[in-house]
């Protein structure tokens, strides 16, 4: 073995390497002033490799310079022993964290010329430690170390952006704002039995507001006398908290409104099991609460077409109006709602909303019966004032026919004859629009020709109309197939706008004057179309035109007309449109979809249940 500057002897130096080297638990290298690796221990060549002969720098941290901030330097230049930290790279290219001390080796004369090298290999506790250190950090919840004061010793990221403060405060300074320490403490329980302890808290956050946790107490280090430290983990749950308490109200404004609800509520489950039946339900179909919940709704008390929907599996059905028949054999008018409740494909049970209609079924009937009252009443005196015209021009016709018989002048029997047969024709249809508006009639419904109705109105009108100066005309579109109509009543309609566009045209003082009565239709509808070239409404007179006993005709009209039309067309389930210009005239249109018109009596007969 070689002489070592310091006078060492080979054998003395094989002795410090098996007794020193070999065996210490450490990786220890001897360093000249070179940097070079005079010779290492067994633990250091399997953490770094054959070192002997090589520059530190290369073993350790596989670079071809010395390290800027070199310990072995200064212990060569003042012979101080120094420990730190260091980061290298092993034999393998793995990152290695190690613990180095560097002493200084001196020779007889006191000079420096090796420095020992002892490192301890700390990657794995290296590892660990940034584990923990991220764990602390990045937990999801508050964490704080406590001491036996309740002083925080440490505090992670979270507690600290939440609740502020730094180490050594108390906890209840930070956590709730206090100046002295909670009643209930869950980490002075931990302190007294060493045991785990979990408890809900309200604290308030450096911002001021409520903040509503979870926190979990345990030991964290032990001392002679017991703990000494004592973890704290605070899960938020104050989302969940004002969640629960948005649940809570919801909940109670949904029993409020279920509860006190004008309309039934009626809801299900996926196996058909009733869950919910508000008061307004019960005394709608009947039956009490122990009678449905719990139980499948009987399916009589739900339309049939809400049944289909279920069976179907999927979608909604609204009825305005339909029959439920309950258990006592009560037909119940309700407007109905029904809708099957799903997630995605998932079938959830289904909600019916019932509206009693009853009340405003009764109500809807005295307010008919009000109004025919009120109609019969009102046109006291319109009929008062007619009749007497009516009567007038009786008398004035009687006058003719006598004078006419006396004198044996043919002309004035003619015209006393007309008088009175016009007025006899006046009393015919008061009397007839009073009737029918004041009373109703059942509807008679046949198949019938459109066409004909055109053919009546212009073989009715046309001749009284030419000597006005008006001309009536007729146009039928090819190909209008039959339709179910009661005939009286569609004559009616048309019998009274053609006998107003007649008096239009007379007041706009213009002749000769047009009007033309129309028929279209296809598979779906079907259009009566009456066209006057008159005087026009202008916009009051439209908005009344349909309202009860508006007439322009003073004493010579009952304002039933419109009136009374518009309610043939909707038995008849049309729609009467108007379009009108002052000075130019007006349309009527009398539009009837063909797949609500009424069903005729013979087929009503045959099929009862349709």
């Amino acid at each position: 073995m070689m002489q070592t500057e310091s006078g060492m002897t080979g054998r003395g130096f094989d002795w410090l390497k098996m007794e020193l080297f070999e065996q210490a638990p450490l990786n220890i290298a001897v360093i000249d002033r070179s940097y070079q690796v005079v010779e290492t221990n067994r633990n250091f060549a399997t953490l770094f490799g054959d070192a002997r002969g090589k520059k530190c720098f290369e073993i350790y941290k596989k670079c071809d310079q010395p390290c800027a901030n070199c310990e072995a330097f200064r212990t060569f230049e003042d012979g101080k022993v120094r420990v730190n930290e260091e980061t290298g790279v092993d034999r393998d290219g793995r990152v290695a964290h190690y613990m180095v001390h560097v002493a200084p080796v001196y020779d007889h004369e006191g000079n420096i010329p090796f420095v020992l090298e002892m490192s301890t290999d700390i990657t794995e506790t290296t590892r660990l430690k940034h584990e923990y250190q991220t764990l602390f950090e990045q937990v999801p919840c508050y964490v704080t170390v406590l001491n036996e004061d309740l002083r925080i010793v440490r505090a992670n990221e979270r507690f600290r952006k939440k609740f502020g403060g730094t180490s050594g405060q108390h906890c209840f300074q930070m956590f709730k704002r206090r100046k002295t320490e909670c009643e209930s403490c869950p980490t002075r329980q931990t302190f007294a039995d060493g045991k785990t302890h979990t408890s809900e808290q309200v604290g308030i956050s450096k911002e001021g507001e409520l903040t509503h946790y979870i926190v979990t107490t345990a030991p964290a280090s032990r001392g002679e006398n017991g703990f000494t430290h004592v973890i704290e983990m605070a899960v938020d749950v104050t989302d969940l908290r004002r969640t629960e308490e948005q649940l809570v109200r919801a909940d109670a404004l949904r029993e409020a409104l279920v509860e006190h609800s004008h309309d039934g509520i009626i809801g299900s489950g996926p196996d058909g099991r009733t869950l919910l039946v508000n008061p307004a339900a019960r005394e709608i179909l009947g039956l009490a609460a122990e009678d449905v919940l719990g139980q499948p709704l009987p399916e009589h008390l739900l339309p049939a077409a809400f049944r289909d929907v279920i069976r179907a599996g999927g979608g909604e059905t609204v009825l305005p109006e339909t029959i439920i028949s309950r258990d006592d054999g009560e037909e119940i008018p309700v407007g109905f709602s029904g809708h099957v409740l799903k997630r995605g494909e998932e079938f959830l049970g289904t909600a019916a909303f019932l509206k009693d209609l009853r009340e405003l079924k009764q109500v809807e009937r005295e307010k008919i019966d009000a109004e025919r009252l009120a109609a019969v009443g009102q046109t006291v005196a319109g009929l008062a004032h007619g009749i007497k015209n009516i009567l007038t021009g009786l008398e004035g016709g009687m006058y003719f026919l006598k004078s006419g018989l006396k004198g044996g002048k043919e002309e004035r029997l003619d015209e006393g004859w007309g008088m009175l047969s016009r007025n006899m024709e006046k009393i015919s249809v008061l009397v007839r629009n009073l009737l029918s508006f004041s009373k109703g009639r059942e509807l008679s419904v046949e198949e019938t020709d459109p066409a004909r109705f055109v053919d009546e109105m212009v073989e009715l009108y046309r001749e009284a109309a030419g000597r006005e100066g008006v001309v009536v005309t007729g146009e039928k579109a090819e190909g209008v197939a039959p339709a179910p109509f009661d005939r009286e009543g569609i004559h009616t309609c048309l019998a009274n706008l053609v006998s107003n566009a007649i008096d239009a045209c007379q007041m706009s003082g213009r002749f000769p004057c047009e009007v033309a009565i129309r028929l279209e239709g296809d598979d779906e509808k079907i259009v009566f179309t009456v066209r006057d070239e008159g005087c026009g409404m202008d916009q009051e007179v439209r908005r009344l035109a349909f309202t009860n006993f508006f007439t322009t005709k003073g004493s010579g009209g009952t304002g039933l007309g419109l009136l009374l039309t518009r309610k043939i067309v909707q038995e008849h389930g049309g729609r009467i449109t108007l379009e009108t210009t002052p000075g130019e005239g007006s349309v009527f249109r009398l539009i009837f979809p063909r797949n609500r018109l009424p069903v005729p009596e013979a087929e009503t007969t045959e099929n009862p249940e349709e």
